[in-house]
């Protein structure tokens, strides 16, 4: 259990990392902003990614969920009942599945149909996130077992 919530603090701070970094105006791994905002955005017609302040706002959320497996798996004491900690976890990991399903529906391709997005999306983005959910839900039933 602590491997796996370490390793899943790790993933999703350095996503909340990159966030924060697009956010200060990095375009990294792209070459420019539009590249990234096709590869990273995908809306049809996209030439910018969004503002620092969407991306400090989701660099923020994801830090926040980053250390919550670090709560589940006990390393760190929360301030919080102890009953709140799963159903977070709950939470999390619902928004995450949510996230990886969505990818392969319809509406969700239709939607977001740029290139290279759809492609990184159906191979690498919606894998990760049900990886990541299914990751959060493993400690929330781990955590229930104890």
């Amino acid at each position: 259990m602590t491997l796996l919530a370490v390793g899943l603090c790790a993933v999703v701070a350095c996503i909340a990392g990159l966030h924060a970094a697009w956010g200060l105006g990095s375009h990294w791994p792209a070459g420019s902003a539009e590249r990234l905002a096709k590869a990273a955005v995908g809306v049809r017609g996209i030439t910018r990614v969004p503002g620092a302040r969407a991306c400090f706002a989701v660099a923020g959320l994801l830090a926040a969920v980053a250390l919550w497996p670090l709560f589940a798996a006990g390393l760190l004491a929360g301030p919080w009942p102890r009953w709140l900690t799963p159903v977070a976890g709950v939470g999390i990991a619902a928004v995450f599945i949510g996230r990886g399903l969505a990818g392969y529906t319809f509406a969700w391709r239709r939607r977001f149909s740029e290139e290279p997005f759809a492609t990184l999306d159906a191979r690498a983005y919606s894998p990760l996130c049900l990886l990541i959910g299914a990751g959060y839900g493993t400690l929330v039933l781990q955590g229930l077992a104890r």
